[in-house]
C-alpha cells in the first residue's frame, strides 16, 4: 500500500489553477523529493494531504485513508514539519513536545527527542528566544512523535545551518532505514539530492517529471560530480572515498572535497560517508543543474516562476 497516492488531484483557486490533474504516488520507506520553485503548487499540495485544503477534483489517500473523511485517523500516523512552524514564544520546548505526545496519545520522552534533533540544552528554555534554525529543530522534532508512518517535511532547510542540514539528512535516512515514507519540498536541489530516492518536479501547478536522480540528470545530460566545503579536510579522505563503490576520483584543494561518480546515487553515498565522520559540510554542490535548468531540459520549454496562492 502507498504512504502517498492522488489521482487527478486538482486546486482551483478562483481562475487560478494552484494544483493540476496530480497523479503522484509514494511508497513506504521512500524519501521522496517534492520539487519546484515557489508558487509551483508544492504547499498547496501538502495541504490538500492534509485536509487544510479541500481539492476541487481529484482523489487522495494517504495510509491507505481518506484525509477528507478521517482526518484525526490521518494525522495520529504522521509527522509534519510546516514551512511556517508556529509556537507559543512563552513555553519551553520542553513543554511543546508534551503537548505534541499527549495530542497523539504516544509515551515518547520529551528529553530523547530533543537530544535526537540537538536541542536537548535549550529543554527549558522559551521558545520565544529560539533562532529560526532552533525553531526548525524543535518543528523536526515535534515531527517525530509517535514514531509516524509518514514524515512529511515542507522546506525543512529553511534556517538551517550546516550542522542543522546535516542532522536532518541523518533523521531522514534513519527513518527511511525504519520503514517510514519521507514526503520533502524543497525548491533546493542539491540538499535534496543527497537523501531522495525519486524526486517529483512541479511546475505551474503541474508534475513535469518523476523519476530517479539519475534518470532526471540523464535526461538533463548532467555529470555525476559532488563537491563539498569543509571546515577541514580530514586527513585520509581521498583514500576513505575511493574505497567506496561507484567513485572514480577524489581531489582536495583549499577546504574543499571533489568526487567524480559512476552515478548519482554514489553521491548521497559520499555525503553519508562525510557525514558518519564528523565532518564539518559548509557548503554542497552536487554539480546539479539548477531547477530551471531542469525544467528546460524535461520539458524544453521556458521557465517561469509565476506567482501563486500559496
Amino acid at each position: 500500500m502507498p504512504s502517498i497516492k492522488t489521482r487527478g488531484l486538482t486546486k482551483r483557486f478562483g481562475d487560478v489553477v494552484a494544483v493540476d490533474n496530480l497523479d503522484l504516488r509514494v511508497e513506504s520507506g521512500e524519501v521522496f523529493g517534492f520539487l519546484g520553485p515557489n508558487g509551483a503548487g508544492k504547499s498547496t499540495t501538502i495541504n490538500m494531504l492534509l485536509d487544510f485544503v479541500r481539492p476541487t477534483a481529484g482523489e487522495i489517500s494517504v495510509l491507505g485513508l481518506d484525509p477528507q473523511t478521517e482526518p484525526r485517523a490521518v494525522r495520529e500516523r504522521i509527522g509534519v514539519l510546516p514551512e511556517a512552524t508556529g509556537f507559543y514564544p512563552q513555553d519551553t520546548a520542553r513543554d511543546h513536545l508534551r503537548f505534541a505526545i499527549a495530542m497523539k496519545r504516544t509515551d515518547d520522552d520529551p528529553d530523547a527527542l530533543l537530544e535526537r534533533v540537538g536541542i536537548a540544552d535549550a529543554a527549558d528554555r522559551p521558545v520565544g528566544g529560539f533562532s529560526k534554525g532552533m525553531r526548525q529543530r524543535l518543528g523536526l522534532a515535534v515531527a517525530l512523535v509517535g514514531a509516524p508512518e509518514l514524515l512529511i517535511l515542507d522546506e525543512p532547510l529553511g534556517g538551517l545551518d550546516p550542522a542543522g542540514a546535516r542532522l536532518l539528512r541523518e533523521v531522514v535516512r534513519d527513518e527511511r532505514d525504519r520503514g517510514a515514507a519521507v514526503f520533502f519540498s524543497s525548491h533546493i536541489m542539491d540538499q535534496v539530492e543527497t537523501v531522495c530516492d525519486r524526486v517529483g518536479i512541479m511546475h505551474d501547478g503541474r508534475l513535469v517529471a518523476a523519476d530517479t536522480i539519475d534518470v532526471l540528470h540523464a535526461e538533463a545530460a548532467t555529470p555525476a560530480t559532488v563537491s563539498v566545503s569543509v571546515d577541514t579536510v580530514p586527513e585520509g579522505v581521498e583514500a576513505d572515498l575511493t574505497a567506496l563503490d561507484g567513485v572514480s576520483a577524489v581531489t582536495t584543494e583549499d577546504g574543499s572535497i571533489h568526487v567524480e561518480c559512476a552515478d548519482s546515487a554514489t553521491k548521497a553515498d559520499v555525503v553519508a560517508r562525510l557525514d558518519a565522520a564528523g565532518v564539518a559540510i559548509r557548503d554542497l554542490d552536487t554539480g546539479a543543474p539548477s531547477l530551471e535548468e531542469l525544467f528546460l531540459a524535461i520539458t524544453g520549454g521556458s521557465v517561469t516562476a509565476e506567482a501563486s496562492t500559496e
